[in-house]
């Protein structure tokens, strides 16, 4: 599996060529960015001396994120998809097949009317995606405190998000499958094993403080193997049922880090180390 490095944990990092640069100097294999961030970089450097920067750092792209507002208005969804069109253009020519969004597990609109509308949203940008050979990932959000945070309930587990998917219908809609939400809903190697690797589009690590599992906090997040969670179950779980894609780090935290850039990427490098060894990974 391959290791992975967003922007969320890793303090002031610089432009997307800084970023790649230190995420290689660590042993990274991948960084997630946006479509905005990979469209910004080729207008200014140029496609092909971007693209090479990449392959010097033996890197690759290994998500962006999803552009559109799928929660809102119409009319902000519609205009989302311009962006996306552009985004996903500009992924595809850097090689990336993934990009991700989350699903809030609570909302103050009518579930059902929701869910309605979020259906028929998020087909389209599997549709338009496709077209550029790019999955969508969708990612369930477990932590209890936001299953209350807004008005009515939604989905926030993984069971849920696949019927969900399977709704979606469309081939290239999957997880984003995160560490710590598959921790916070009381998630089990056994959930993992009983997954096809084909239903995975991306991986989240991270880890969780020594708290009951009802106060732990979205925004709060350790870095690998500085926690609670069975990381060594989890990668060993996706590593037998084939799994194969980018495994990134995604530190959220309610204070940004006072530590250097080098230092939290170095401190993030030395975490995968850890929990990969145990899971008997390379």
């Amino acid at each position: 599996m391959i290791k992975g490095l967003s922007r969320a944990g890793i303090g002031d990092v610089g432009d997307i060529e800084a970023f790649a640069e230190k995420a290689a100097k660590h042993g990274f294999e991948a960084i997630d960015v946006s479509g905005k961030e990979l469209r910004e970089w080729a207008e200014r450097r140029g496609l092909e001396a971007a693209q090479e920067t990449l392959r010097k750092h033996e890197l690759r792209i290994g998500s962006i994120g999803l552009p559109v507002e799928w929660r809102a208005d119409e009319a902000s969804f519609r205009e989302g998809l311009v962006e996306l069109a552009r985004d996903a253009k500009a992924a595809a020519a850097f090689g990336c097949t993934a990009c991700c969004t989350y699903i809030l597990p609570s909302t103050d609109q009518n579930a059902a009317h929701f869910m309605a509308l979020a259906t028929r949203r998020l087909r389209t940008c599997a549709e338009l995606l496709g077209a550029y050979g790019i999955s969508l990932g969708l990612e369930f959000v477990g932590p209890h405190h936001l299953r209350t945070r807004w008005a009515n309930p939604f989905i926030w587990t993984m069971e849920e998000t696949l019927d969900w998917i399977a709704a979606i219908d469309r081939r290239n809609v999957g997880l984003l499958f995160d560490a710590y939400h598959w921790y916070t809903t009381g998630g089990t190697k056994e959930a993992i094993l009983s997954l096809k690797a084909e239903q995975i589009v991306h991986v989240h690590l991270n880890d969780a403080k020594p708290l009951p599992v009802s106060e732990v906090l979205d925004n709060d997040r350790l870095y690998p193997g500085e926690g609670v969670i069975d990381l060594q179950g989890f990668l060993q779980s996706l590593n037998v049922i084939g799994y194969k894609g980018v495994v990134a780090q995604e530190i959220l935290s309610q204070q940004s880090p006072p530590d250097s850039s080098d230092t939290l990427i170095s401190r993030s490098a030395e975490g995968f180390r850890h929990v990969y060894r145990a899971a008997g990974l390379q």
